[in-house]
């Protein structure tokens, strides 16, 4: 069963699994920091390029089965139209101001 987005604890993780399942790239880049960074199965990807290819280009959605860590953790089926559907898992380091500095993501 899984988790509406409404439901998740953290503001910012909520923003950002809203801003990937209505394709909103502007908010979606509101949600980060300046110099925000991420990483898909362990390895430092260029985010810009990252998020058009993985993100909005192929239509992403998630689909949050559980979170752990105040809100800052997910386990997710993800899909988009490159790769299918996939168990993922998701964490995020949120500043001070409730911004998103990194996100790192891959499969579960």
């Amino acid at each position: 069963m899984t988790i509406q987005p409404a439901k998740l604890s953290e503001p910012a993780v909520r923003a950002f699994v809203n801003a990937v399942n209505s394709h909103d790239r502007d908010g979606f880049m509101s949600l980060l920091t300046p110099g925000a960074t991420m990483s898909d199965d362990g390895q430092d990807r260029d985010l810009a390029e990252w998020i058009d290819q993985e993100i909005f280009s192929s239509h992403g959605h998630l689909d949050v089965d559980n979170e752990s860590d105040g809100g800052r953790a997910l386990l997710a089926h993800y899909r988009n139209d490159t790769w299918g559907e996939m168990r993922t898992r998701w964490r995020f380091e949120i500043d001070d101001e409730g911004r998103i500095s990194r996100f790192e993501t891959g499969q579960a």
